[in-house]
């Protein structure tokens, strides 16, 4: 029985393919880390502008449907710590918000974003690898890559951030958003740089 409340998979006769989730938060954060660095060399830069907004917006949404969820169900003590990531988050997502719309504001959003990688990656990510399977962390894995490429491109700070909701509106505001970057020719990954 898993410790993090996740649907059974039917089997596959073997190892669960994919990624832990603490390798690929990990592997985003080292990511997210690049393009911060990106900013702060080329503050005006709209192409990195765009590309970090969107990546951000998708691994904040990632986190909230299944990092956080197994962090309050697997962790003691992990209410306490999703609550308060959640804050950060919300805060985060602001910031964003107000670089995409004024352009200002890097310098801050840029600390944030180092306050995070370091929050999880010191506490968080080792709590959740201690107290959780192995098979689940890469059951985790799979349903959070998968959450992050529905996951809305912009942010969008009004919209639920906890399941259930979260799950059934961030992928219809996502859908919205890569509509719009479509039609604007909008920068949104990493390999778009």
């Amino acid at each position: 029985m898993s410790d993090v409340n996740l649907p059974p998979l039917p089997p596959t006769g073997g190892e669960i393919p994919g990624r832990s989730i603490v390798d690929v938060v990990a592997a985003q954060h080292r990511e997210l880390l690049d393009l911060t660095e990106r900013l702060t060399e080329g503050p005006d830069d709209p192409k990195v502008k765009s590309v970090l907004v969107a990546t951000l917006s998708r691994h904040l949404c990632a986190e909230e449907q299944y990092l956080y969820p197994a962090v309050r169900t697997a962790v003691p003590g992990g209410e306490q710590i999703a609550d308060r990531e959640l804050a950060e988050d919300q805060a985060i997502l602001e910031r964003l918000r107000e670089l995409e719309r004024t352009g200002d504001g890097h310098e801050v959003l840029v600390e944030a974003v180092r306050r995070h990688v370091a929050a999880d990656a010191q506490e968080l990510l080792p709590l959740l690898e201690q107290m959780v399977p192995s098979e689940d962390l890469v059951r985790l894995g799979n349903r959070f890559e998968t959450a992050e490429e529905a996951a809305p491109t912009r942010p969008h700070p009004a919209t639920p951030s906890t399941p259930p909701w979260n799950k059934v509106v961030d992928p219809l505001v996502g859908v919205a958003d890569k509509v719009r970057d479509v039609i604007t020719a909008r920068a949104t990954y990493v390999r778009d740089l």
